[in-house]
């Protein structure tokens, strides 16, 4: 029974640094995403058109990433595969 405990306690903590690493992961990529489109469209303002496609593109990407890292930590939640080898 400890170590179920235990290892609930250590998949609480895991799933929190997982939300945390999307979280942070996805606010800088946006920032530099953002910043690097803001610095080329006013530098070459004829290509904001192209430019501003490739930027959603990215982005959705970006958003990608963590929204898989979320689907793996709900996976750790409701349906933890380490649970099943300990009973």
């Amino acid at each position: 029974m400890e170590f179920i405990a235990q290892v609930q306690a250590n998949t609480a903590i895991a799933i929190g640094l997982i939300f945390a690493a999307a979280a942070l992961g996805t606010g800088i990529g946006f920032a530099l995403l953002g910043g690097k489109f803001l610095e080329s469209a006013a530098r070459q303002p004829e290509m904001a058109g192209t430019l501003q496609v490739r930027l959603f593109i990215i982005a959705g990407l970006l958003d990608a990433l963590s929204i898989i890292g979320v689907a793996f930590a709900a996976l750790l939640m409701f349906a933890n595969p380490l649970l099943g080898a300990l009973q």
